[in-house]
């Protein structure tokens, strides 16, 4: 049986994945540079080059971000920071941070993936001003000691905590961001990301199998999508009902 053509296609999709990190990253450590190109006097620009280089990214790329961002590449356009709000089918709302070098680009691409899977992309403030709140997040490796861990977080100025896909995320609100980070890593605790974004304020309960499937679908392209750093949505589908779309995505995937 003649197995090639699978395992190729599994091997484009990971390169393709893999292309993407780099190129997120890369934006970011440009968007971080256009403030100042010293990372030891910008340490929103040390974290960029941190987490880059956590995830393999080559010291030939971070170079030219950091020259792109301080404007030094002359080449290179202007990374911008875009936020495009609008709702999926059922009534979730979404949030996507896009990084963006050409919005004539960005813009069409994600009003045709919101309105591809049965959503409408709205104007700005259309959710984010009442379904979401403005937050810092930080993602640390799981504690090994919890009752250690919730001491720790009771001398900072956490508003909250939790527990998502093995790690722990700790939410902040956006002016005590730098200072609970800082306190977290003097405790010892390795932080994998950090990062200000949002989060949703109430969920909407989603129940119906084609609604979960246009938004598992909408969601989907969001990530192959380039220019989309960062998706936040307001759905709230239950373990049952998101396993079954995902084994329903999965038996029509072609096969050889």
């Amino acid at each position: 049986m003649w197995r090639w053509p699978t395992v190729a296609a599994q091997k484009d999709k990971n390169a393709k994945a893999k292309a993407k990190v780099f190129t997120i990253h890369a934006k970011l450590i440009a968007l971080a540079a256009e403030k100042w190109a010293d990372v030891n006097l910008n340490t929103a620009l040390a974290d960029a080059i941190h987490t880059a280089k956590k995830d393999g990214v080559t010291a030939d790329v971070i170079d030219r971000a950091v020259k792109r961002g301080a404007g030094l590449d002359k080449e290179s356009a202007k990374i911008e920071e875009i936020f495009y709000e609008g709702y999926a089918p059922g009534g979730t709302a979404i949030i996507v941070r896009a990084l963006t070098d050409n919005r004539n680009r960005t813009a069409p691409n994600m009003r045709h993936i919101f309105s591809a899977f049965g959503g409408n992309m709205g104007e700005t403030g259309s959710v984010s001003n009442f379904a979401f709140d403005y937050v810092g997040l930080i993602t640390l490796e799981m504690p090994t000691d919890m009752d250690a861990f919730e001491m720790a977080i009771l001398d900072t100025d956490a508003q909250d905590y939790g527990v998502e896909d093995g790690q722990m995320v700790v939410k902040t609100d956006k002016h005590s961001f730098l200072s609970v980070k800082a306190g977290l890593e003097k405790a010892g605790y390795t932080i994998v990301s950090s990062t200000l974004g949002y989060s949703a304020k109430n969920y909407t309960e989603v129940t119906d199998f084609d609604n979960a499937l246009k938004i598992y679908k909408m969601l989907e392209e969001f990530d192959a999508d380039e220019d989309v750093e960062n998706v936040w949505n307001t759905a709230d589908i239950s373990d049952t009902l998101w396993a079954e779309v995902e084994t329903f995505v999965e038996s029509k995937k072609f096969r050889t």
